[in-house]
């Protein structure tokens, strides 16, 4: 199932959910979102912590389905057509979920033996990957022993692996040194300007506010906002729009008066 701009002819988004609904157990984690992200946007999906960031993502890439709804992806039905869907999008889940007991290269072949892939393409673009990553080409070490950076890293090799059109990324930036935070920043940006989409989560306004194209605020399970970076800032600093979209409290002079 394709969604009906891909029928007619025009350019489909990127991603498209229409009514995503996910309960657990009585709590309403995510409440009917509608989004569009557009081909070759850099996009930012922003919420404080419970928003449904997490939640959001995972229906929209097939890894949780979701109670109502659809979810779309280059045009592809996650649901009802998920290996033309899945074969285009490279994810980061949360918490770097992978078989940890592998090293990083033993790891990135595994990934590329799943897709299908020739294992010369897999070996030269791991090799690439782990070196342009800094990880190390013959690094030995168990994923499991890596750090929570090392971890996000090798992460996004592993979404990267197969060249995708699409790349969904759920805070990747969150436990890593600024280092490494300034080159993942850097390979991405330059994904994007080579033809790709980057979906990511974050509550890091001031990375939102450097990288993105677009960005969506989420809180209670609610879509509150969403479009180009511009026109949802109206000349307004990001944090402010934020905090006012959320409803955020700001203290007063009278409280913690005694510290």
């Amino acid at each position: 199932m394709t969604l009906p701009e891909q029928r007619t002819g025009q350019m489909a988004p990127a991603m498209s959910v229409r009514g995503l609904v996910k309960h657990f157990d009585t709590k309403l984690a995510v409440s009917g979102v509608d989004l569009d992200v557009p081909a070759g946007s850099f996009y930012g999906l922003l919420g404080p912590n419970g928003a449904g960031k997490t939640t959001t993502l995972s229906m929209a890439v097939g890894l949780l389905r979701p109670d109502a709804g659809q979810a779309f992806l280059l045009g592809y039905d996650v649901w009802q057509a998920p290996v033309q869907a899945k074969s285009l999008v490279g994810v980061l889940p949360e918490g770097s979920r992978m078989f940890d007991r592998l090293s990083g290269p033993e790891l990135l072949a595994y990934q590329g033996l799943l897709r299908g892939m020739p294992a010369a393409t897999v070996d030269q673009r791991s090799r690439d990957l782990l070196d342009v990553l800094e990880l190390g080409v013959d690094n030995r070490t168990l994923v499991v022993d890596y750090s929570a950076g090392m971890k996000k890293k090798i992460g996004l090799a592993c979404a990267l692996l197969h060249a995708p059109r699409l790349l969904v990324l759920d805070e990747p930036f969150e436990a890593v040194d600024p280092v490494s935070a300034a080159l993942i920043r850097d390979i991405l940006q330059r994904y994007v300007a080579g033809g790709g989409t980057v979906v990511f989560s974050s509550h890091v306004l001031e990375v939102v506010e450097r990288l993105c194209s677009h960005v969506a605020i989420m809180s209670d399970g609610v879509l509150r906002m969403h479009g180009a970076l511009d026109d949802v800032r109206a000349g307004r600093p990001l944090q402010d729009v934020f905090v006012q979209v959320v409803g955020g409290r700001v203290a007063t002079g009278s409280e913690l008066a005694w510290l």
